[in-house]
């Protein structure tokens, strides 16, 4: 166990952390999605989106679906850790965690590992030196798409522009113009293609995922340079929205786990119609079978379907 005097940096937390009662070290822990970090912070934790800080004693990582995020944190965790120091990844069989485990005992000699519970955990001694390409196989350039746009290791979308979204852009008014909040924006598909194509005031993004909010911010400079864009790593489910819009277009996430939960969708529809200005427009695509079309109808004076293919629909609402 940790002892009194010891740094540990922890990867991958989320809401409900509890700590050994015999736990006596200083911990930081690093979550970049917004409702678990909240969530860390208000139970007492010092937590960060991003790590900082060197010569830690431990590095614990909690390793997610995501493949080339855990491999991130894992580079990260060896910058950051002491040589000597205790590098401990675990993980879900279901998440790939034996094959990340393969993966990193090509790179570096990993001292033991337990399976078990559907789990896989594997430790190692940080080595005081490492390698240039072990570092650089593990941080590598974030994944672009064929377009030219930066997307986020974790984030949604990872790698290329979702079909959804790029249906929903296709569809668009022509007459799209002042203020426009693009919900759930990930990495900014959608913000470029607004404030590329209208003549619009202001576009402001807001996602839940710090390193797709920073991918956003980087895409709407390279893209769409000099638009008035401001960038908001908000919870929509749990943080209310200070600013009023003209138009807010999205593509709301339907599921936190592998499950759908419709629900989210739903509830960010209301948080939209609430956020718009008196006959405020909302644009929003979705997957053609989740159920949205009631609370649009509860929600907006008018409302209707502007196109729907094989997969997806794209939708409308008016205040």
């Amino acid at each position: 166990m940790p002892r009194s005097g010891e740094r540990l940096l922890l990867f991958g937390a989320s809401t409900g952390l509890r700590l050994p009662s015999e736990f006596r070290a200083e911990l930081k822990v690093v979550q970049d999605f917004r409702p678990d970090f909240l969530a860390l912070e208000k139970a007492g934790f010092t937590v960060a989106p991003w790590a900082e800080g060197h010569g830690f004693d431990t590095a614990l990582l909690l390793l997610g679906r995501h493949r080339r995020e855990n491999e991130a944190r894992f580079a990260e965790a060896i910058e950051r850790v002491r040589p000597g120091g205790l590098i401990l990844a675990a993980g879900t069989k279901r998440n790939g965690a034996p094959s990340f485990r393969k993966r990193i005992s090509e790179l570096l000699p990993i001292e033991d590992h337990l399976s078990k519970h559907h789990g896989t955990a594997f430790w190692l001694r940080r080595p005081g030196r490492v390698e240039d390409g072990v570092l650089a196989s593990l941080s590598a350039p974030a994944l672009a798409s064929s377009e030219g746009f930066e997307t986020a290791a974790g984030g949604f979308s990872e790698g290329a522009v979702d079909p959804g979204s790029r249906l929903l852009a296709e569809c668009l008014p022509q007459d799209i113009s002042g203020e426009v909040a693009d919900f759930a924006a990930g990495w900014g598909y959608l913000s470029v293609q607004v404030a590329r194509r209208f003549p619009v005031s202001r576009v402001d993004l807001y996602d839940a995922h710090y390193s797709s909010i920073e991918a956003a911010r980087r895409n709407l400079a390279k893209h769409a340079p000099g638009a008035g864009c401001r960038f908001f790593w908000h919870d929509l489910l749990s943080e209310p929205v200070a600013h009023r819009y003209d138009v807010i277009v999205m593509n709301p996430p339907f599921h936190r786990s592998r499950a759908a939960e419709p629900d989210i969708g739903r509830a960010m529809i209301g948080i939209a119609a609430k956020t718009l200005k008196q006959r405020g427009r909302l644009f929003l695509v979705a997957n053609r079978g989740l159920p949205y079309e009631a609370v649009m109808q509860t929600a907006f004076a008018r409302h209707g379907e502007l196109r729907r293919d094989g997969t997806y629909k794209v939708l409308w609402g008016q205040q």
